[in-house]
């Protein structure tokens, strides 16, 4: 990224990682839309104080929560604000509609925003096409774009194969975007291949569906090539959140301690 001329974009791409290294930790809490709550209303600001105090790259959250964030957490963590949704209850939970714009997240003070497309799902057209009109937009404003891209839907029978997993990667590449969200590969040592055939970097889910530790996980993807974690479930739902985020960020950043994020009082923060 250091190579980059002088843009927007560039400036605001250099922000997402907050020593600089060109390594990501972003905290998604898009669940609230998808599966219910994240935490309570009450203890929504305390768990972004958390995940910005254990020194997360940026946390990614929908507009309308973007809103109820106190600016002063997001003076060491960046903001990037997801345009996609679906849910649990819909008749086709692969099926993402956009929800935003990149104006919108612009006026909110995003330094990104992120889609979701579902490869080989029944409305994956629709998804690419709205994927290429967020990435012209994109352009327009010098907005980051990270796409969460998955194969997923009837025609896929294994979602972590790495011949998949490095076409969606080059699908991302070839359609505007920045940073590559997707699953690690299966067996894990073949995401080497993906991130070798990818031309922008990739970050992997939280690895739910693991038996590993979290920071065991994170171990294997970094290892393989990946440059960095994206952890939503593991972290909101950890015991201690902070410790759970400090731990990742000193392993994704090599021991680079996290910037401290001021604890002011909670009350009226909302």
């Amino acid at each position: 990224m250091s190579s980059m001329p002088l843009t927007g974009k560039s400036v605001r791409l250099a922000r997402l990682s907050r020593p600089g290294d060109g390594r990501f930790l972003f905290v998604p809490l898009d669940h609230s839309v998808s599966d219910g709550p994240v935490a309570s209303a009450a203890g929504f600001a305390e768990l972004v104080t958390d995940i910005a105090a254990g020194g997360a790259d940026g946390i990614v959250v929908h507009k309308g929560r973007a809103r109820m964030i106190p600016p002063h957490l997001m003076a060491h963590c960046s903001l990037v604000v997801h345009l996609s949704a679906s849910t649990s209850h819909a008749p086709d939970t692969n099926a993402k509609v956009l929800v935003g714009d990149v104006e919108e997240a612009v006026r909110l003070g995003a330094d990104a925003v992120s889609v979701h497309v579902n490869i080989g799902s029944d409305t994956e057209a629709a998804q690419l096409t709205d994927l290429g009109t967020v990435a012209s937009a994109c352009d327009r404003f010098g907005i980051p774009l990270m796409a969460m891209i998955y194969p997923r839907g009837p025609r896929v029978s294994d979602p972590a194969d790495p011949t998949l997993l490095a076409h969606v990667a080059n699908i991302a590449a070839d359609l505007g975007v920045d940073i590559v969200k997707t699953v690690l590969a299966s067996p894990p040592e073949r995401m080497a291949e993906v991130v070798a055939a990818s031309p922008l970097p990739i970050v992997v889910a939280g690895g739910g569906g693991t038996d590993q530790s979290l920071l065991d996980f994170a171990a294997t993807a970094l290892d393989v090539g990946c440059s960095g974690l994206a952890v939503g479930r593991r972290v909101f739902t950890s015991p201690s959140p902070e410790k759970a985020v400090r731990e990742l960020t000193q392993l994704i950043h090599h021991q680079i301690p996290p910037v401290p994020t001021p604890r002011p009082e909670m009350a009226g923060a909302l």
